[in-house]
C-alpha cells in the first residue's frame, strides 16, 4: 500500500481521469450515431465509477493479501456487462466493443493503484484512439486481401520466429567482428516493416499523405530502408513519384535531425560546432520538400488505381547483404587508418551507417583524441556520403519520375554540405 494518503489519492484520481476520459469518448461516438437511442450500456458516468471499482478492489487485494477480492470483482463486472449487453441485443443489434472498453478500464484503475501509471495510462489513452478510430480501422479491414493477410503472417515469421533465434555477438576476427547476424536481418525485417507501414497509411489516410508519413515515421529509424522500401515501391504505383520523393526526401531530413540529437545526447560541448552546418543542411532539404508539396501537387489523374502489397523479402535481403559488405569496409578503414584517416574513415563508415559515425566522433572528442572542428567534419562529410548512396539506390531501383524529382534535392544536399565544410 502507498505509503502515504497523498499518493493514494493521486492513483485514484489517475483513474478516475482514465475513466471519464474514455468515458467520454464512449458517450461521443454514440451519441453522434445516426441510430443512437436509448441508453449507453456504460458512458461518461459509469466509466470512472469502473476505474475507481477498479483501484478499490486492487486496494482491497492488497490489504488482504490475496487476489480473490480483485477476482471476484472482476467477474462481478463482467457478469453485469454480459447482462446489459443481452438485454441491448434483444432490442437492437449491437457489438461488444462499448463493454470490452469497461473491462479495459476496470483493469486499468487496477494498475494506477499498483503504481503503474505510465501503463495505465498508455493503456487508456490507446483504447480511446483505438475506438476513435472505427471508421478508420474499418475502411482497412474492407480493402484487405488474401494476399495482404499472407504477406502479413510471412512478415510476422520473419520478425518474431527468425530474429529471436539469431546470434547477437560477432564471430571472426577484425574487421569481420562487426557482422552480428541479428543486427543484419534486423536490417531485413526494418525495411519490410516499414514498407508495411507505408501500405497501411497509403490505405487509411491516402496516397500522398500515407507516403508523406512514411518518410517522416520511417526516418526516425533509417533513412536508408525508406530509400530502398519506397524506390521498390515506385516500381508498382504509378503516379506517385512525387510524392514518393517527398517521403524519401523527409526521410534524409529526419537523419539530420537524428544527428543534432545524437551529439546532444552522448557530448553537448560538440554541439557548439555541429549545429550550424547540420541545420543549415536540413533547413535547404525542408525547403525542397516545400517545393514538392505545395509547387507541385499531385493531380487527381496522378493518383494509382492499384497499391500493391510491399512485402518482398529479396530485395530487403540484398540490401541486408550489402550493409553487411559496407559494414565490414568500413570497420577495416576506421581500423587501418586511425585517426590520420578519420575524414577517409568517415566517408566510408557514413555508407553504412550515419549513426555509428556519429557518435564515434562524439565519442572521440569527448576523451580529446579528435577536435570539434575534424569530428564536425567527419559528421557532415558521412552524411553527404550516406546521401549520395542512398541517391544511388533511387537512381538504380527508382522510376525514372522518382530519379527525376529526387536529384535536385540530392544536389542540393551536396551543394549545402560542401559549403558548410567551407565555413566549419
Amino acid at each position: 500500500m502507498p505509503s502515504d494518503t497523498l499518493t493514494l489519492f493521486y492513483r485514484f484520481g489517475v483513474a478516475l481521469v482514465l475513466g471519464l476520459f474514455m468515458g467520454l469518448q464512449r458517450e461521443y461516438a454514440y451519441r453522434d450515431r445516426a441510430d443512437g437511442e436509448g441508453e449507453l450500456i456504460a458512458g461518461a458516468r459509469t466509466f470512472p465509477i469502473i476505474a475507481l471499482l477498479g483501484a478499490a478492489s486492487a486496494l482491497s487485494a492488497t490489504e488482504l493479501e490475496s487476489a480473490w477480492p480483485f477476482a471476484v470483482t472482476v467477474i462481478a463486472v463482467g457478469v453485469l456487462l454480459a447482462v446489459g449487453h443481452f438485454l441491448q441485443a434483444r432490442a437492437r443489434d449491437t457489438g461488444l466493443t462499448t463493454e470490452m472498453a469497461a473491462l479495459v478500464v476496470f483493469f486499468t484503475g487496477g494498475l494506477c493503484y499498483w503504481g503503474d501509471l505510465r501503463l495505465a495510462a498508455a493503456l487508456g489513452v490507446g483504447t480511446a484512439v483505438l475506438l476513435s478510430l472505427k471508421v478508420q480501422t474499418h475502411a482497412l479491414a474492407r480493402t484487405l486481401n488474401q494476399e495482404d493477410v499472407i504477406a502479413t503472417l510471412k512478415f510476422a515469421v520473419i520478425t518474431v520466429i527468425v530474429l529471436p533465434l539469431l546470434p547477437q555477438q560477432g564471430y571472426g576476427p577484425s574487421p569481420f567482428d562487426v557482422l552480428v547476424p541479428y543486427n543484419v536481418w534486423l536490417m531485413v525485417v526494418l525495411i519490410s516493416g516499414i514498407s508495411f507501414l507505408g501500405y497501411v497509411l497509403i490505405k487509411v489516410v491516402g496516397p500522398r499523405r500515407g507516403v508523406g508519413l512514411t518518410g517522416i515515421l520511417g526516418g526516425l529509424a533509417s533513412s536508408t530502408a525508406v530509400t530502398l522500401s519506397v524506390a521498390e515501391r515506385s516500381r508498382d504505383s504509378a503516379g506517385l513519384d512525387r510524392p514518393f520523393a517527398l517521403a524519401v526526401l523527409l526521410a534524409w531530413a529526419i537523419m539530420f535531425v537524428r544527428v543534432i540529437v545524437e551529439v546532444a545526447v552522448i557530448n553537448p560541448p560538440l554541439l557548439l560546432t555541429v549545429w550550424a552546418p547540420i541545420l543549415g543542411v536540413f533547413v535547404v532539404i525542408l525547403a525542397y520538400c516545400g517545393y514538392l508539396y505545395g509547387v507541385q501537387p499531385v493531380e487527381k489523374h496522378d493518383e494509382p488505381q492499384t497499391v500493391k502489397n510491399p512485402f518482398r523479402l529479396g530485395p530487403a535481403v540484398t540490401f541486408g547483404v550489402l550493409y553487411a559488405v559496407i559494414l565490414v569496409v568500413s570497420n577495416g578503414a576506421q581500423t587501418y587508418f586511425g585517426d590520420a584517416g578519420v575524414y577517409l574513415s568517415s566517408v566510408v563508415a557514413g555508407l553504412a551507417d550515419v549513426d555509428a559515425i556519429t557518435l564515434s566522433m562524439a565519442r572521440l572528442h569527448e576523451s580529446g583524441d579528435v577536435g570539434a572542428v575534424p569530428a564536425t567534419r567527419a559528421i557532415v562529410i558521412a552524411a553527404a556520403a550516406n546521401t549520395v548512396l542512398k541517391g544511388g539506390i533511387v537512381a538504380l531501383t527508382g522510376t525514372s519520375g522518382l530519379r527525376r524529382a529526387v536529384v535536385p534535392g540530392l544536389l542540393l544536399i551536396v551543394g549545402a554540405s560542401g559549403v558548410a565544410l567551407l565555413f566549419i
